[in-house]
């Protein structure tokens, strides 16, 4: 239902396209909710985090009870690396999902631990067509790729801490 998600399938479809007409081998993965040290500024959790540190508000679309799997950039990588060496994968469609799902204000108090300071939160309407809720079925990932997700949610949140950290040193 959102703008976004039928710009990804799209793609998607746009890849299957090019594989049967021009004989170009793809494979399609499908990354959930991407976290981690470099993340563009733009995106929630350094937002979260800059927001935080600085203490301004953090603007929460909806209840923040939406839940993501949150996949941590590092997992994302490797997933992707062992594509050049799988069997039987091209023209698959592969879940890459993260170790646990959780709301986005689960997070946001794990990140108020983690920086021993509380956030203050400002809700606002929810996103029109955004989804309630997001799990990676990754059983194709582990089964093609021999992927295992490595990072919690925990451990990748402080790697995002300290890179935060270290581009607002000020904060």
């Amino acid at each position: 239902m959102s703008p976004y998600g039928i710009t990804k399938l799209t793609g998607e479809y746009l890849c299957h396209v090019y594989r049967e007409s021009f004989g170009v081998p793809t494979v399609i993965l499908r990354y959930f909710t991407v976290y981690g040290p470099r993340q563009r500024s733009d995106m929630a959790f350094h937002k979260f985090i800059k927001s935080i540190l600085s203490g301004n508000p953090i603007t929460i679309y909806g209840d923040g009870k939406q839940t993501r799997d949150f996949t941590f950039i590092r997992d994302c990588v490797i997933a992707t690396a062992s594509v050049i060496h799988a069997n039987g994968v091209v023209g698959e469609t592969i879940n890459i999902g993260g170790k646990e799902r959780a709301s986005v204000l689960d997070v946001i108090t794990e990140l108020e631990t983690l920086l021993n300071k509380k956030a203050t939160i400002h809700f606002m309407e929810a996103a029109i067509g955004e989804p309630k809720h997001t799990w990676a079925d990754i059983k194709k990932a582990e089964q093609l790729l021999e992927y295992r997700p490595k990072v919690n949610l925990k451990a990748g949140l402080l790697e995002e801490i300290k890179y935060v950290k270290q581009i607002y040193p000020t904060s």
